[in-house]
């Protein structure tokens, strides 16, 4: 079993009054001494077969030849299936449904299945979905990912029935989604993998598959343990704000508690292999007086058995009335507060640009190169000088280029969520001075 390490930054000291106790946790999973396969693994290749997809043919050429790379990333001994999705769904290999065990035989068996696949039909992705919480379903196994490429939006089912099978399928299985071109909805395909604890991205050359599914398949067969959850112990009188995600992507996972205990609720956090990964929590307490000390919050990691895997963090809160002490903003929460800004900006900046709204396209895109300047996330403004002339970064002075390419406003978009770690060595400096 791999092993939990809880940190957590904060400030605890409150000015006379505050109620509200920040902190950033940092969980890492190291996997020390744990075998690899140290739970039952399996996988899932959801295809996107609908008509577009043969417009142009290199793009289910494609989509086959990244499928069979990540069939031969498998694992000896993983389960694994393929789906082909159209306006229905249907299981292309094993050819008797259910999942196959990946060895030799198998890899070559898929991969000639995967010849016979044609692009025609429509598109339903929470068919797919439904098929592949079955399929995951016929086969004992703990561990379960898939992975879901589509070049569309999902026309041929209304929003509100794969809002549904999203809610039936959340928590059974972890879900990468990848959209090829320019011609899919980002926002829906971030609802899919938010749902499913996944990832989402733009491949924006058919080209790009066959290392990106590669990639994704090598993380899955990486991860130990499943069905984690963020345990989070607040006292009497005590509320959850949030909890949220926000390393290495924003993820808000506030409205996925579930009640385990006296004043306790898990927050799931999907599989984990040797990694670490930044939560923000705040909690509202009564407020006590200056020089009362208050245990805000307990944090740990459980199992889907309810057994705590490594250390606890605890999150304090101390009232007084030492400015010096009160004004001092964690580095951390500092940092990741911006980092959601940010997000934000941009996908509210991009929304208003599309629309036709100058102004507020220019005051947020200008106010989203400003922060990520100053965090120092120089890939998101790489991306965001694709799509605006930044003249001064640090003040955040942009003109929105005349013309910007579907590709690039895509990238960014689909990458806003992504988050850049605030720098430990930095926020020791401070505290130490």
């Amino acid at each position: 079993m791999s092993e939990f390490r809880v940190d957590v930054y904060q400030n605890e000291y409150l000015p006379q009054g505050a109620a509200e106790v920040n902190a950033i946790v940092t969980v890492t999973a190291t996997g020390e001494g744990a075998p690899v396969a140290a739970e039952p693994a399996a996988e899932v290749i959801i295809v996107d077969c609908s008509g577009s997809m043969d417009w142009p043919s290199t793009k289910l050429t494609a989509a086959k030849q990244a499928t069979a790379a990540a069939i031969d990333a498998l694992r000896d001994g993983v389960l694994f299936a393929v789906i082909a999705g159209t306006h229905t769904a249907a299981i292309v290999f094993p050819y008797e449904g259910g999942m196959a065990r990946a060895d030799a035989e198998t890899r070559k068996a898929a991969k000639q299945a995967l010849t016979r696949l044609s692009a025609d039909g429509g598109t339903a992705m929470g068919e797919w979905l439904r098929l592949a919480a079955k399929v995951f379903d016929s086969r004992a196994s703990t561990l379960r990912h898939a992975i879901l490429l589509t070049d569309g939006r999902n026309e041929h089912e209304p929003p509100e029935k794969l809002a549904r099978i999203l809610a039936k399928v959340a928590g059974q299985y972890v879900c990468d989604c990848r959209g090829v071109g320019t011609d899919w909805e980002v926002g829906e395909l971030r609802r899919i993998a938010e749902t499913m604890l996944g990832s989402v991205d733009i491949v924006a050359e058919p080209a790009g598959l066959e290392a990106d599914f590669r990639a994704m398949t090598a993380a899955s067969m990486g991860k130990k343990v499943a069905d984690v959850a963020l345990r989070l112990w607040t006292p009497q009188g005590a509320t959850v704000k949030f909890v949220k995600q926000v390393e290495p992507t924003l993820v808000d996972l506030t409205a996925r508690r579930a009640e385990s205990g006296p004043r306790t609720g898990d927050y799931p956090t999907g599989s984990w292999g040797a990694e670490s990964r930044d939560y923000h929590v705040c909690v509202r307490v009564e407020p006590a007086g200056v020089g009362d000390k208050m245990l805000a919050g307990r944090v740990s990691l459980v199992s889907a058995a309810g057994d705590q895997l490594g250390t606890r963090g605890q999150m304090l809160a101390v009232w007084t009335d030492d400015t010096v002490l009160s004004t001092k903003i964690s580095p951390e929460v500092a940092h990741y507060t911006g980092q959601a800004e940010l997000a934000e900006a941009i996908e509210e900046g991009l929304q208003a640009q599309r629309g036709g709204d100058v102004e507020t396209a220019t005051a947020k895109l200008g106010r989203a190169v400003a922060l990520a300047h100053a965090s120092g996330h120089e890939d998101t403004a790489k991306l965001l000088a694709n799509v605006v002339d930044v003249v001064d970064p640090a003040r955040g002075t942009i003109r929105l280029k005349r013309a910007v390419s579907a590709v690039d406003a895509m990238t960014l978009e689909s990458r806003s969520q992504v988050t850049k770690r605030v720098g430990r060595s930095s926020a020791a400096e401070e505290d130490a001075d």
